[in-house]
């Protein structure tokens, strides 16, 4: 694809302003720790939430999304959509409790949770597993979808590619911290949400409209079935479908979202959801910046991605060859459509979408990961008492450092779809765990260990030795599913093997986070916090979000689908499940819920 001199000055003002943004928030990002990685903990509900958004809208997720619906039809996206019963459960469980803990990151968390040289070993374990091994698969795969992206779209050799986009995203992230990241993710967002909608118009244009889609569609079925029934338009998969199989279907909505991580949707919150959370103003804007990014992320952005993988069967339908392994690659479907029927207008803008979507994310990992290095492994194991500038600066050479992982990671990846299924089945088990350990006195630094020992060894082991054969449609969930069941036997016997925290370490996350007492014991019935929600008020929450973003993204899809009545009875159901939501969050005394600021840092293993 050519651009002219148009294109090219939009892609590079896009980038000038970017690292604007960075210079203009380097002096506030070199305050301190928290000003560089929280933002001073002053974020409002809006820019914290969207910020969560245009993260997990990354270049690969596009070209992800294409190779699900091509291979599995509109139920392949169960895979990832299952995970919103994850998400909601963090609005409305965890949000309120990790902007009390007051700690920097997620992992800095282990240690008021936890105690003791277990403890301590922990927090560092978490920070590489974290920081460097999690981090680093998301960047990779991101890395890997901007490489593809721009060997189609310009012919640019995938590792020039790389280098380029990665080492201006991680410069003016190095430069201005969170701030930087927040504040340019608005502008990403609108630009890359604008552009995929202008694509998906475009895409099914080529086609002859959504009714000539529609019926292309079933004649493409016909062809292609190997065996089974279904189609690709089908949003739940039937019993003997060829793309779906239900017993995926089944695990993954029945366990997957609390076993797995997924990003943007941890068990107990984690990652940059929970940075966003800490960055937050107060528990009120932290849940509703949550609630936000869940109904976004699930409902709002899929269908324009959606219509044009579908479209590019009829366009591609014997797929696109990827130039540089010179295979059939149907995540790069989303590209060609893009090159081939994109208005020549808006080329430029398109691509600069893109790498909007590459920089929102690999901005956010190479901030979080740095914060991982710096505060967890850095100031807590080896220069406790240094100065703030220091940390400071060290924060921004974690920063490079986490680039160059990055970019060695990379090497190693050739699918985007396979490395988004590793990973789920690498951290499947350790979900109730991250669940358990906010609920349950019981849970120990031993559990959090062991679990995590035992899903990375099983999750790989399964790589190697197939239990099923790799290409059995049903392999992820039979391996997902034996990862649970090893990982939840082996953290049970470790839990009730292992001594409990001393009361004095329980007593003290428990006075500072308020838990519901149900699952606290004693530590609860000696305590003057109580937390002023009811599980069942709770749950009752958990599920009108659940309902929230299915409706939502089911009347959505409809209505994309031409199905209007249908559409608009889900959005007015979905909007009911809102007014309740909000509703209950109005009953809500904030005022008696202030929130601890300072950061707790045990120095010492115990």
């Amino acid at each position: 694809m050519k651009l002219s001199t148009g294109d090219l000055l939009t892609i590079g003002l896009f980038f000038a302003i970017n690292l604007g943004i960075g210079l203009y928030y380097a002096r506030r990002g070199s305050k301190s720790l928290s000003e560089f990685f929280l933002s001073g903990r002053s974020v409002p509900w809006w820019l914290a939430g969207t910020s969560m958004v245009a993260t997990t809208f990354a270049a690969d997720t596009p070209l992800v999304v294409t190779k699900l619906v091509a291979d599995n039809g509109i139920a392949g996206n169960w895979l990832w959509w299952s995970m919103a019963g994850s998400g909601i459960l963090t609005v409305f469980f965890f949000a309120a409790l990790w902007r009390r803990s007051g700690v920097l990151t997620d992992v800095e968390f282990i240690e008021l949770r936890y105690s003791g040289k277990p403890a301590a070993a922990l927090r560092g374990v978490r920070a590489v597993y974290q920081g460097v091994i999690v981090n680093t698969i998301i960047m990779g795969w991101v890395n890997l979808a901007i490489a593809k992206i721009m060997l189609v779209v310009l012919g640019i050799p995938k590792w020039e590619a790389i280098l380029v986009c990665l080492v201006l995203t991680a410069l003016y992230v190095s430069i201005g911290g969170l701030w930087s990241v927040l504040v340019t993710d608005v502008l990403q967002f609108i630009v890359k949400m604008s552009m995929i909608v202008a694509l998906a118009i475009a895409a099914v244009a080529a086609v002859g409209g959504i009714g000539a889609l529609k019926a292309k569609l079933a004649i493409y079925d016909l062809h292609h079935h190997i065996g089974g029934g279904g189609s690709h338009l089908d949003f739940f998969p039937a019993s003997g479908a060829a793309y779906m199989p239900l017993l995926t279907f089944l695990v993954y909505v029945s366990v997957a979202w609390w076993a797995s991580s997924y990003p943007g949707s941890e068990p107990g919150g984690g990652g940059y959801i929970a940075q966003r959370i800490f960055s937050s103003k107060d528990e009120k804007n932290a849940i509703l910046a949550t609630l936000f990014f869940n109904v976004a992320h699930y409902a709002l952005r899929p269908w324009p991605w959606i219509l044009v993988a579908l479209a590019s069967l009829i366009l591609y339908p014997h797929g696109v060859l990827n130039p540089d392994t010179h295979r059939i690659d149907y995540e790069l479907n989303y590209v060609k459509t893009m090159v081939d029927y994109l208005p020549v207008s808006l080329r430029g803008l398109m691509l600069a979408g893109f790498l909007s979507a590459y920089m929102s994310t690999i901005g956010t990992q190479l901030n979080l990961g740095a914060s991982y290095i710096t505060n967890d492994l850095y100031r807590r194991f080896l220069r406790p008492n240094e100065t703030q500038k220091h940390y400071v600066m060290v924060s921004r050479i974690a920063t490079i450092g986490a680039m160059v992982i990055a970019l060695i990671a990379t090497m190693f990846m050739n699918s985007i779809t396979d490395a988004w299924k590793y990973l789920i089945t690498f951290t499947a088990g350790v979900g109730l765990v991250m669940i358990l350990r906010w609920y349950w006195w019981r849970i120990n630094a031993w559990t959090e260990i062991s679990a995590l020992l035992a899903s990375g060894i099983t999750a790989t082991t399964l790589q190697f030795v197939h239990v099923v054969a790799p290409d059995d449609p049903n392999a992820v969930a039979i391996n997902l599913l034996i990862t649970v069941v090893i990982t939840t036997v082996v953290w049970i016997a470790v839990t009730f093997a292992t001594r409990p925290e001393p009361m004095e370490v329980l007593s003290t996350f428990y006075e500072r986070v308020r838990p519901n007492p149900l699952g606290w014991g004693a530590v609860a019935a000696s305590s003057m916090q109580k937390d002023e929600r009811q599980l069942v008020v709770s749950a009752l929450d958990w599920l009108a979000g659940c309902a929230l973003v299915y409706f939502s993204l089911f009347g959505i899809g409809r209505l994309a689908l031409g199905q209007t009545a249908w559409g608009v009875v889900l959005l007015v159901l979905a909007a009911g499940c809102l007014a309740y939501i909000l509703w209950d969050l109005r009953k809500r005394n904030w005022e008696t819920l202030a929130l601890p600021t300072p950061s707790p840092q045990r120095s010492q293993g115990g």
